[in-house]
C-alpha cells in the first residue's frame, strides 16, 4: 500500500509540472493546486486546450495544402502558356528570316551594278581619308576626315546607302584637296613651340608641300598639330622662307619638301641629320687629336710660307745689289768671297760650299715635320676607324644586330676619323710641296751664284 501511494504521488508531481509547462508555454498565470482534485482539473483543462490547438494547426495545414495546390496548378499553366508563346516567337522569327532575307536578295537585284559603284567609292573615300589624314591642307581644315570615315562605316553595312548629299561631298572634297595643292594661302591657327609652348600665330600654307610661320620657321604637321621644327633647313631656305611669309604678292624663291603631300618625311629628316660640328664630335678624342695635329700643320706652314717670301724677297734684292748683304742667305754667301778675294779657288769653292750648306738647312726648316705628318694623319685616322668598330663590336654583344641606333655611334666614329685624317694629310702634302718648292728655289739660287762666283775666280785666278 505504501508504494502504491508513493507511485501514485510521482504521477500527481508529474502532472502538475506538465500542466504547469502548459501554462507557461501559453504566457498563463501558473497556481498551485490546493487538492488533488484541484490538480486533475488542471490537467483536463491543459489536455482540451492542448487539443484545440492541435485542430486549429491541422485546418490550418489544409488551407495550405490546397493553397499550394493551386499555387502548382497555376505554375503549371503559366509554362504551358510560355511554351506555347515560346513556339510563336520561333516560328516569328524563322519567318523573319525567310524575310529578312528576301528582302537582301531583293536589295542585291535592285542594287545591281550600284554595288560596285558603292565598292568604288569606299575605296575612294578609304584613299581620301588616308591622304587628308597627313594632308597638310588639314591644318587650315581640320576634321575633314571624320566625315569620310563616317560615309564608309554607313557604307559597309548592308542596311544603309550613302544620300547624294554625301556622294558629293566626297567629289568635292578630292577636288578641293586637289586645288588647295597649288595654293599659298594666309591664315592664323595655334601652333607649338620647340618648348611645348602652344600659341596663335599667322602661318602660309605653300601648297601641301610646307607651313612656315611668318619668321621664317618651318613647321611639321603631326596629328592634327603644327609645330616648330627643333632644328631650321640652313642658311638660304629659313631666309626665302621669311621673305616669302612677309610677302604680299609676287614670285619668290622657296625651297619645298617634296614629300610634303605624304607627310613631310624629308623634312623630318633633318631633324635626324647632323651639322658638321656634330660630325666632329662623333669623332671623339681621336678625331680632336688629329684636328690639333692639323691645325698645327696649317700653322707651321703658313709660318714657313711667310718666312721664306720674305727670304726670297730679300735673295731677289740681293741679286741686283753689287755688295753683299748679311741679312739674306746669298749674301751671307757673297760676303765669304768679299771677305777672301785672294783665296784660290779650290779653297774658295770649299768655302762657298760650306756656306750653302750653312743656309740650307735653316731654309729646310719645318720640311720634314710637315712631311711626318702629312704620313702619319691616315694613321691616326686608322687607328680611330679601329677604335670605332670595337665599339660597334662590343654594341652588337650587349645589344645585338637589329638595333642599329646601338651601332651609329661606334660606325660613326670610324668613318668620322678617316675623314678628318685624310683631310690632314691631302691639304699638309699640298702645303709641304709649296714650302719645299719656295726653300728649294732660294737654295738652288745660292748654288748658282756659289758656282759662279768659284768660276768667275777661277778665270781670274788663271789670267
Amino acid at each position: 500500500m505504501k508504494a502504491l501511494n508513493t507511485i501514485f504521488s510521482a504521477l500527481v508531481l508529474g502532472g502538475a509540472l506538465a500542466v504547469s509547462g502548459v501554462a507557461m508555454a501559453q504566457d498563463a498565470p501558473a497556481r498551485d493546486a490546493a487538492s488533488l482534485e484541484e490538480l486533475l482539473g488542471l490537467v483536463k483543462q491543459g489536455q482540451a486546450q492542448e487539443a484545440r490547438e492541435n485542430a486549429e494547426r491541422e485546418r490550418r495545414f489544409a488551407a495550405d495544402k490546397a493553397n499550394q495546390a493551386k499555387a502548382l496548378q497555376d505554375a503549371k499553366a503559366e509554362r504551358t502558356r510560355q511554351e506555347q508563346l515560346s513556339s510563336t516567337l520561333e516560328a516569328k522569327f524563322e519567318e523573319n528570316e525567310l524575310l529578312v532575307a528576301a528582302k537582301q536578295e531583293q536589295l542585291r537585284e535592285r542594287l545591281g551594278s550600284l554595288t560596285e559603284l558603292f565598292g568604288h567609292l569606299t575605296a575612294a573615300a578609304g584613299d581620301l581619308s588616308s591622304n587628308i589624314e597627313v594632308s597638310l591642307v588639314s591644318s587650315q581644315y581640320p576634321d575633314r576626315e571624320v566625315f569620310l570615315k563616317e560615309l564608309i562605316a554607313k557604307m559597309s553595312g548592308s542596311d544603309k546607302l550613302p544620300r547624294i548629299e554625301e556622294i558629293e561631298r566626297v567629289w568635292y572634297e578630292m577636288l578641293r584637296e586637289i586645288t588647295e595643292t597649288g595654293n599659298v594661302v594666309r591664315f592664323n591657327t595655334e601652333v607649338a613651340t620647340a618648348t611645348g609652348e602652344r600659341a596663335d600665330r599667322e602661318v602660309v600654307r605653300i601648297g601641301a608641300f610646307n607651313v612656315i610661320d611668318t619668321d621664317g620657321n618651318y613647321l611639321a604637321f603631326n596629328n592634327g598639330n603644327l609645330s616648330v621644327l627643333p632644328r631650321q633647313p640652313a642658311g638660304r631656305y629659313s631666309a626665302w622662307a621669311k621673305e616669302l611669309a612677309n610677302a604680299d604678292s609676287g614670285i619668290h624663291q622657296f625651297g619645298i619638301d617634296p614629300t610634303g603631300p605624304t607627310g613631310g618625311s624629308f623634312l623630318a629628316a633633318i631633324i635626324d641629320s647632323p651639322t658638321l660640328e656634330e660630325r666632329w664630335h662623333q669623332g671623339g678624342y681621336v678625331g680632336y687629336a688629329i684636328t690639333a695635329v692639323g691645325v698645327f700643320a696649317f700653322i707651321l706652314a703658313i709660318f714657313r710660307l711667310i718666312v721664306l717670301s720674305a727670304v726670297g724677297a730679300k735673295v731677289s734684292s740681293q741679286l741686283k745689289s753689287k755688295t753683299a748683304n748679311t741679312n739674306n742667305p746669298l749674301g751671307r754667301v757673297l760676303k765669304i768671297h768679299e771677305d777672301n778675294p785672294g783665296m784660290d779657288a779650290e779653297t774658295l769653292e770649299l768655302k762657298m760650299s760650306e756656306g750653302v750648306m750653312r743656309e740650307t738647312p735653316k731654309l729646310e726648316s719645318g720640311l720634314t715635320l710637315l712631311k711626318i705628318i702629312a704620313a702619319v694623319a691616315p694613321l691616326m685616322g686608322l687607328l680611330g676607324t679601329v677604335t670605332g668598330m670595337i665599339i660597334t663590336f662590343q654594341a652588337i654583344t650587349i645589344f645585338g644586330a637589329g638595333d642599329p641606333k646601338a651601332m651609329a655611334g661606334g660606325i660613326s666614329s670610324a668613318l668620322v676619323t678617316t675623314v678628318l685624317g685624310l683631310l690632314v694629310a691631302i691639304p699638309t702634302v699640298l702645303l709641304h710641296t709649296i714650302v719645299n718648292g719656295r726653300a728649294q728655289r732660294i737654295i738652288h739660287v745660292l748654288n748658282e751664284q756659289a758656282t759662279g762666283i768659284v768660276a768667275e775666280h777661277s778665270e781670274s785666278s788663271g789670267k
